[in-house]
């Protein structure tokens, strides 16, 4: 009777509805957890208001939420992880959860249970879990090891030039990760690739072996899911992404010569990082790491065996490279000091499983840019953009397999990202030396890239078009070409004067280029390019550009008269001698000295009389580089022989400049060298 009265009494004070003694049925098996973990938090939070615990009992308790904490992060890990980089990381992640296992087995081992007021039950259920956490050993999942494994050949498949049979990669992807659209696919590429930006140098396996389930897994995209004509907008692959400057490794062989000394000898590109390896030659980081690491135990270059495989840094060979690249306007950016992506996955050289995987993905992009739908072939443009890139090799059999025509026939498509992609596939497929004969000899290829950088229907397209015309007028005799073809000049003479500033940029170096050629600066005049490159004397960032290509325009005597009629183009090359760049003082000087030797002593007469310019001239003799002293002392003679400068002989200070040290002839040794100084970059978009 005591205790119904009890029981009635507690049901009168609070009495629970009758959905209280039901189970939540509506509850999916997520918010089923959910409910449940806030009960217990519930009954912990009613149980430990009246909780006196034992100094030892703390300990212990703070020792169970780190362990529990630290699985949490675990847990996190593997929930925000590609399924892919899950299952190469099978083995660590399960010795991460047994170790885990016996840290906890560890506390309760030392958890003074006889200083807790426990009830049996309780007790025997702590001992219960001691024992089965002492008992716990490494479980690895057999189905998921099977997988790995076949994973890993697969990727030693395409190291021996195989493409695996598609019907296992499909079941690989579809039944074992469960992996089921492209998007999936993209996400786990994306994953890879961040992995490798993050943890360069310090990831296992080796960025060289991801960068292969990356080309690989690209692949199987396009092979098992096809190509979803909805990604025509997605920004995939950081096409979209802003610049950050990344130079190409080609530029070097493309438009300035390397010294030797600074080539790797295995990849023949400038070094970013040079080491020190036992025999004492030296080479770029990532080369030779790949050559140790595919199981090369010799000196590449002299054939001894290592001593051992630590890597020294060669700062003496490094620092000469930074002052070289500095010299010549070459961003230097080693592997240490890139931000974000820039140090992307063209960092290491491509293993051989990268380069077959890579021709399989092009030639089942070349194949929908041939028969696919208008949407298919803007995103199989796309991917090619993105694969050409990096390296030689992609855009060697880029090119080979045919896509030169086939990108062609879309600069002339009315969708704006078609022609977008497939003018910055072009230019990035022009970089490649080789590459250039087959875009110019292509029926109508340059006619539709000057019809994209006249026409073209986004302001990137135009630029890339005026890029390539940069790139494909390195070799002398296509400048000729790309002037005569119909407003290729005038449209770079608009985007110069009118372009952003990346736009001007791209304008100012096609210029350049086309203006080393002598038969095509009467074109250049006709088109307007004087007045165009002397207002941008006064725009940063192609002011040194604009000086350069006006040097070469006035080595004609039409060209001095043209810019002589500029009134601003004096003033401006004078007051650059002031405040430009170390480059672009000595393209001012070098432009004043031409107009002043070919137009004659009226044209000498006007440069001498703009105020200051006697006095920077004198602070250049002094304080210029070598070739600005050169050029400076050449400008000066000029004066001083010309009658019509007010001056008399010997005020301009050549002689005093030069007098008793060891480049006292350098007046004369160098009087006739005009050369403009030059430093122009191929951009990789």
């Amino acid at each position: 009777m005591a205790s119904a009265a009890i029981f009635s009494s507690l049901r009168r004070r609070r009495s629970p509805s009758v959905e209280a003694f039901l189970a939540p049925v509506s509850l999916n098996e997520s918010a089923l957890i959910q409910t449940l973990i806030v009960v217990a938090n519930e009954l912990l939070v009613s149980f430990s208001g009246s909780i006196v615990l034992p100094r030892t009992v703390i300990l212990c308790f703070k020792e169970v939420y780190i362990l529990l904490y630290r699985a949490k992060i675990l847990l996190d890990y593997c929930s925000q992880s590609s399924r892919l980089w899950l299952l190469i990381q099978n083995c660590m992640i399960s010795s991460h959860f047994r170790d885990l296992d016996q840290e906890i087995s560890t506390v309760l081992g030392v958890l003074p249970l006889e200083e807790l007021e426990l009830c049996e039950d309780v007790r025997e259920q702590i001992e219960l879990l001691k024992t089965q956490s002492e008992r716990g050993k490494l479980f690895i999942d057999q189905r998921d090891e099977e997988l790995r494994m076949k994973l890993f050949g697969f990727h030693e498949e395409f190291g021996v030039g195989n493409v695996p049979d598609c019907m296992e990669l499909r079941a690989f992807f579809v039944d074992g990760l469960g992996i089921h659209d492209g998007k999936t696919c993209r996400n786990e590429i994306e994953f890879l690739e961040e992995l490798i930006c993050t943890y360069e140098g310090d990831v296992e396996p080796t960025s060289s072996v991801i960068k292969g389930f990356i080309a690989f897994t690209q692949y199987c995209r396009f092979l098992i899911f096809g190509i979803d004509e909805c990604e025509e907008t997605i920004n995939f692959g950081n096409c979209k992404k802003p610049r950050k400057g990344v130079v190409c490794q080609e530029i070097g062989e493309t438009f300035v010569t390397i010294p030797k000394d600074f080539c790797c000898p295995i990849s023949l590109d400038l070094m970013r990082d040079p080491v020190i390896v036992s025999t004492g030659q030296t080479y770029d980081r990532t080369s030779i790491y790949q050559w140790m690491e595919e199981g090369n135990n010799i000196c590449p270059k002299t054939g001894q065996l290592f001593a051992h495989t630590h890597l020294v840094q060669n700062k003496a060979v490094r620092s000469l490279i930074v002052q070289w690249c500095t010299a010549h306007g070459i961003p230097f950016n080693p592997p240490e000091s890139a931000n974000g992506c820039t140090k992307t996955s063209s960092a290491v050289p491509s293993t051989r499983a990268v380069i077959e995987a890579n021709r399989a993905t092009v030639r089942l992009l070349i194949e929908q840019l041939s028969c696919g739908s208008d949407g298919v072939k803007t995103v199989a443009a796309r991917e090619l953009r993105f694969l050409a890139k990096f390296g030689k090799v992609n855009r060697a059999y880029i090119a080979e397999a045919g896509a030169i025509s086939l990108l062609q026939k879309l600069l002339s498509s009315p969708n704006p990202v078609a022609q977008e992609n497939s003018v910055t596939a072009i230019l990035n497929l022009s970089i490649y030396e080789k590459n250039k004969s087959c875009i110019m000899e292509e029926a109508g290829c340059l006619d539709s890239i000057v019809k994209v950088l006249r026409f073209g229907h986004t302001e990137e397209a135009r630029e890339n078009a005026a890029a390539t015309l940069f790139s494909l007028s390195a070799v002398h005799n296509y400048k000729m070409r790309i002037t005569g073809e119909e407003g290729a000049v005038e449209a770079l003479v608009g985007l110069l004067r009118k372009g952003t500033p990346r736009g001007k940029k791209d304008a100012v170096n096609a210029l350049y280029n086309l203006c080393t050629h002598l038969d095509n600066c009467p074109r250049m005049i006709d088109a307007g390019a004087v007045t165009a490159l002397v207002e941008a004397l006064e725009t940063e960032g192609v002011a040194e550009e604009a000086a350069g290509a006006l040097g070469l325009l006035v080595r004609q005597p039409f060209g001095a008269e043209e810019l002589r009629r500029e009134e601003m183009a004096v003033p401006r090359l004078v007051e650059m001698m002031r405040r430009g760049t170390s480059r672009g003082m000595e393209n001012a000087v070098s432009t004043l000295l031409e107009l002043c030797r070919v137009g004659g002593s009226a044209a000498t007469e006007r440069v001498a009389k703009v105020p200051a310019f006697a006095h920077l001239l004198k602070i250049l003799l002094y304080t210029g580089t070598n070739r600005t002293r050169r050029k400076a002392a050449s400008l000066a003679r000029v004066c001083e022989r010309s009658e019509a400068v007010a001056l008399p002989s010997g005020q301009w200070g050549v002689g005093h400049a030069f007098t008793g040290n060891s480049a006292a002839n350098l007046g004369s040794s160098f009087a006739n060298d005009t050369s403009v100084s030059m430093s122009i970059t191929v951009p990789v978009v």
